[in-house]
């Protein structure tokens, strides 16, 4: 797993959302990106931490940023997390992990004594160059837009 780190330049992306649009990091070009990946749609941490994200939506805009949101899920899990929550911004559907390799977050896990292949939660804040500014890698689920302006 090779993770991106502050002062690397994001590799040219783009996936499916959860309508089935596509998304490239080029549509982002001159704009301070935020890309959340998260393991799984509709579990508990993910949700508290996209709600969170979604809650301060407008206070991280007005400090000019842009959200999307990644997981390996289905375009159909998407769109549902999406409904049910109200999420104001795109979540990417990446089953083929090309944004997930792309960033350096599928890789190597371990819970509860178990090894195995999995999305790693960490965020990263991109600028209008595609530079990484900032990597989250211990997301606090509950109060990351906090971690993200401060």
């Amino acid at each position: 797993m090779n993770t991106l780190k502050v002062g690397d330049k994001v590799p040219l992306f783009s996936a499916k959302d959860q309508d089935g649009n596509t998304i490239s990091l080029k549509d982002y070009t001159g704009k301070k990106l935020i890309v959340f990946f998260y393991p799984k749609a509709n579990t508990p941490g993910c949700t508290a931490e996209a709600c969170n994200l979604r809650d301060n939506y407008k206070e991280l805009q007005s400090e000019g940023y842009e959200l999307l949101g990644v997981s390996a899920d289905s375009e159909k899990s998407q769109a549902k997390f999406k409904e049910k929550y109200d999420f104001p911004f795109p979540l990417l559907a990446d089953e083929d992990h090309t944004v997930l390799n792309a960033f350096g977050v599928w890789g190597l896990k371990k819970f509860m004594g178990r090894e195995y292949d999995g999305i790693h939660r960490k965020t990263f804040v991109i600028d209008g160059d595609g530079i990484v500014v900032k990597v989250i890698d211990k997301v606090k689920t509950k109060d990351h837009a906090a971690q993200l302006l401060d």
